[in-house]
């Protein structure tokens, strides 16, 4: 009888273990997800719009249990793409703040979601905007085609006098330890837009104002030791409205997610034109 007794124990304990478990509230979410319902559920409002459909923007709010996902916005914009809805459409690549593919507006600021922590102690909906006052592609990805362009324009590679007189025949093209530091603070700046976009001179003039970003890129190949050609770099930057749009706001500063400080790269730049007259 004592064994018996012991064996029904166990049988009835066991019965009502696998019952809890199979009982558990569960949540459906589109798409055929299902996900445990938790005390520990955040807001996500994003920003949508499909060209394909003739509809104005609008937002979506999406439900997301942070026990089940990682600390970084770019880990809920993943979860709810892959879960909840397919059609959400942003851009992310190396998820460690060195692409700049997913840079957006996250609660008001311009940022890399990869490197923007979920705030957990806030029980407010998170954000999500593209880069501002740019064209919009598709929900969270902006068209960066005049962004680039500017880029382009200052030629972002090292110049010489004599074409291929510094080619990979003539061996490494080697700067002193001095000369190199001077790049630092400029050389890290991965073109996210963050900057950029966040510059209300850059708002109002983006087809003639080459912006924070740009330009600190500008002064990154002015500042090179090995590059011949600084004074025809200047001389192209010595313009009403290419540099001189640049009012010392500094929102680019304040808003770089690597740190940089955009705002005083200019104010050199335009220190340089001085002198150079």
């Amino acid at each position: 009888p004592l064994i018996a007794n012991i064996l029904s124990l166990i049988y009835n304990n066991t019965i009502k273990d696998m019952f809890r478990l199979t009982t558990t509230v569960v949540k459906r979410q589109p798409y055929g997800t299902v996900t445990r319902c938790a005390s520990n559920m955040k807001s996500f409002e994003i920003y949508r719009w499909n060209p394909d459909e003739q509809k104005k923007p609008s937002t979506s709010t999406y439900q997301v249990n942070l026990d089940e996902c990682g600390p970084m916005v770019l880990d809920a914009l993943i979860k709810i793409k892959g879960e909840q809805d397919p059609t959400l459409t942003f851009r992310r690549s190396c998820r460690e703040g060195i692409c700049g593919s997913c840079a957006m507006n996250i609660d008001g600021k311009n940022t890399l979601a990869c490197l923007c922590y979920i705030d957990k102690k806030s029980s407010s909906a998170v954000k999500i905007n593209p880069l501002p006052h740019m064209y919009v592609i598709k929900d969270l990805v902006p068209d960066m085609t005049n962004f680039y362009d500017q880029y382009k324009s200052i030629k972002p590679w090292l110049q010489t006098k004599v074409e291929g007189s510094h080619d990979l025949d003539h061996g490494e093209f080697l700067q002193s330890k001095v000369d190199r530091k001077k790049l630092d603070g400029m050389y890290e700046c991965i073109l996210c837009a963050c900057c950029s976009t966040s510059c209300p001179s850059y708002w109002w003039n983006a087809d003639t104002y080459l912006g924070p970003a740009v330009l600190m890129q500008a002064l990154r190949w002015v500042d090179d030791s090995r590059d011949e050609m600084t004074a025809e770099r200047l001389a192209e930057l010595d313009d009403a409205f290419k540099l001189y749009r640049c009012h010392t706001i500094m929102n680019c500063s304040k808003t770089c997610p690597k740190g940089l400080n955009p705002g005083k790269a200019v104010a050199q730049l335009k220190k340089k034109i001085a002198d150079s007259h």
